[in-house]
């Protein structure tokens, strides 16, 4: 059977599996009594062993098999969760990904075997292994060598006409082994057919499936209960041929004995062959389950989610409401709607030109915008998922990181099902792992120094997602030290990056804006959790890639909160339009506050700095005109068009020649060639054909 077409849909349930079990061996942690924790694992690692084996994953299979035995045997009650347990079962995992890692990469699970790890989850069981020794050893021996008399031989109830019952002993008259078989299948077992299928694929490699009951069309349409039986010609003992079919995942038993007779004598069976000199000498063609449903059936997708593809409503059959896409599908489909919006902001500005009104196609082109702005929305929610995908991993690291830096903490998460666009919950685990890290490593203080402040001695760490807008903020905060400013300047004099005399006039913000400096560490010394110069100015140089941004506040002694603000999407915007020496340029309209009309008379000089002052704020202005060194179009003594944009709690006032209004955008990149200007995001394609180029209001901040 080709399993390779299942390899996509093997390692994204393979993940959530794994996810699956990383947040419940957490949650087994803190309540090692949960029944419902260990039943899930238990059911989460026994899908996955089933999963590998179908797949042909065999180290994956033993491993996951052996954690199944662990958790088999705490549901039973017989051992209880020990902390050191937990420590294995997280190495487990780690090897699991490492396996999901390699098949990734090279569609193979590699050749580490982890013998270690089976042995210390063997050891969890020892104590009980040894008490049971015996009986096991005996039910084995009643499996393995079940006499045809014993209540497990249904094959003996198979019944043969004389064709069969010649050929099989023919097949003993030249030196070879029949038995019957009696395969049991878990009660669990979502698709029979499958396992029955994969059963017959082991036995084939070893021998020949004289006859089946019931029917091989019967096993193939599922017309069984949990048993079927099989009389099987092969050159190999009763042992190998038992032990294949054992391993084969959802299989419950297999117990079988060795035939002699066939409703008579061996010396009848040759009398009637003589009788019946026309009968064919060969064996009769095999009755196997076709591989067509089957082949598909046994695969990962369909075995582990067949259950999910039928349920049950009102006595009728409903279909499975999701479905896996690409995500380079949904790019195209991204791709195509943004250019349907080009096509149609081109069409209103055609149909503004003609200076002829219209009152049809104007009425079709408002239904146009419509429909296009709704599909937009549509493709938009298709993309968007929950950033839980990314934070699930979070309680384990700090976990790890309690351990490892011997401080006790606390991960709080909220606002996981907070959504964002697929390609930027791909990019914001890392800036977020490193956060993380940073409050966990240079944020929080040892139990003894909390203690001493007067604090708990079990340092917290937030982790809080909510939309504002046409924003997601993600904060990481901590309630341990605090920023030392000053330690930041001394080390800032100690590289060369600051002057002591510029130390002296430096704000704590702008101090603080030196951690996001290229290479810039106060950590001591290097170690594996931090020191290493990947510093802060990753975390913000990949937020800003994204259309986002980072900031900090920070009190000494109480702690610090790192707020991201990142945008909803990241290909089409809604801006504002807007005209500078006769060229125009985009501004999100995520950024813009409000619009104003200034006087000259109302400009101040603030440090030889321009500044308005606008409702209680003072606002510095940007003349774009100067910045983009273009000449203003604007008369002098004219009132000012200025665009108020805000960057968390900043603002500042776009000087711009004249206002063309709002426009649903589509941001297109400018490429590797243009990438050195931090103040253009990128370009949009207008209405009439024209580029326009995005500012970037951040920068311009």
């Amino acid at each position: 059977m080709d399993v390779s077409q299942y390899l996509e849909i093997f390692l994204d349930e393979t993940r959530e599996h794994l996810q699956n079990l990383n947040t419940e061996i957490l949650n087994l942690e803190q309540d090692p009594e949960n029944e419902d924790t260990i039943n899930e694992i238990f059911r989460a690692a026994h899908s996955l062993k089933g999963m590998a084996g179908t797949m042909g994953y065999k180290r994956m299979q033993a491993l996951t098999h052996h954690m199944e035995n662990v958790f088999s045997e705490v549901r039973n009650g017989t051992i209880k969760i020990k902390s050191h347990m937990i420590d294995i079962l997280f190495q487990c995992l780690d090897a699991l990904e490492e396996y999901t890692a390699n098949i990734q990469e090279n569609s193979d699970e590699g050749t580490n075997d982890n013998e270690a790890l089976t042995k210390l989850l063997n050891d969890c069981l020892k104590t009980e292994e040894e008490e049971t020794a015996a009986e096991a050893a005996v039910e084995e021996t009643k499996q393995t060598e079940a006499p045809a008399s014993s209540s497990e031989d249904k094959w003996n109830d198979i019944p043969l006409d004389d064709t069969q019952k010649h050929v099989l002993s023919e097949a003993i008259k030249q030196g070879r082994k029949v038995y019957g078989i009696t395969v049991k299948v878990q009660e669990s077992c979502i698709l029979k057919a499958a396992r029955a299928f994969l059963v017959f694929k082991a036995v084939e490699e070893l021998g020949e499936i004289a006859i089946s009951a019931p029917s091989a069309q019967d096993i193939e349409d599922e017309k069984f209960d949990l048993e079927f039986s099989i009389i099987v010609i092969t050159d190999s003992t009763l042992e190998e041929v038992l032990g294949d079919i054992r391993s084969v995942s959802e299989i419950e038993g297999a117990c079988g004995a060795e035939m002699t007779e066939f409703g008579g004598t061996q010396d009848q069976a040759s009398q009637a062959k003589e009788e019946a000199p026309e009968e064919p000498k060969n064996v009769p063609a095999k009755e196997v389950p076709s591989e067509k449903a089957p082949a598909a059936a046994a695969a990962p997708a369909a075995a582990q989610g067949g259950a999910k593809h039928e349920k049950k409503a009102g006595g009728k059959a409903v279909g499975n409401r999701t479905v896996r896409v690409d995500i380079e599908k949904l790019d195209v489909l991204m791709n195509l709607v943004s250019e349907l919006i080009i096509a149609k902001n081109s069409l209103v500005s055609a149909a503004s030109q003609t200076g002829e009104s219209n009152a049809a196609v104007d009425s079709q082109i408002e239904y146009l915008e419509n429909v296009t702005t709704n599909l937009h929305e549509s493709v938009m929610k298709v993309r968007m998922v929950p950033i839980e995908s990314v934070v699930n991993k979070f309680p384990r690291m700090i976990r790890d990181l309690t351990k490892k830096l011997n401080k006790q903490m606390e991960l709080h998460m909220s606002g996981e099902e907070t959504e964002l666009d697929r390609t930027v919950v791909d990019e914001i685990g890392d800036p977020l792992m490193h956060l993380l890290r940073n409050s966990a490593d240079h944020g929080l203080e040892s139990a003894e120094v909390r203690k001493e402040r007067g604090k708990p001695e079990v340092g917290s760490i937030f982790l809080d997602a909510y939309q504002d807008g046409n924003n997601v903020i993600i904060e990481v905060k901590d309630d341990g030290n605090g920023i030392d400013v000053e330690k930041v300047k001394a080390k800032a004099i100690e590289r060369g990056t600051i002057t002591p005399d510029q130390a002296l006039n430096m704000s704590d913000k702008e101090v603080i804006d030196l951690l996001f400096l290229p290479s810039f560490s106060t950590a001591k010394e290097v170690t594996d959790v931090s020191g290493r110069g990947v510093g802060l100015d990753v975390v913000k140089s990949k937020i800003e890639m994204l259309g986002g941004e980072v900031e900090v506040k920070t009190k000494l002694g109480e702690g610090s909160t790192w707020t991201i603000r990142l945008p909803l999407t990241l290909a089409i915007i809604q801006a504002l339009m807007v005209e500078v020496g006769g060229e125009k340029y985009a501004i999100s309209l995520n950024s813009v506050t409000t619009l104003e009309n200034i006087a000259p008379s109302e400009v101040k000089l603030v440090q030889s700095e321009e500044v308005i002052h606008l409702r209680g704020s003072v606002i510095p202005l940007v003349r774009l005109n100067e910045v983009l060194d273009i000449e203003s179009t604007r008369k002098e003594g004219e009132n000012m068009i200025v665009a108020i944009v805000k960057k968390g709690d900043k603002l500042a006032g776009l000087v711009v020649d004249k206002l063309m209004g709002q426009q649903e955008i589509v941001i297109k990149s400018l490429g590797k060639f243009i990438g050195k200007s931090r103040l253009i995001s990128g370009a949009t394609i207008l209405g009439d054909g024209e580029v326009a180029l995005i500012l970037d209001a951040n920068v311009l901040i």
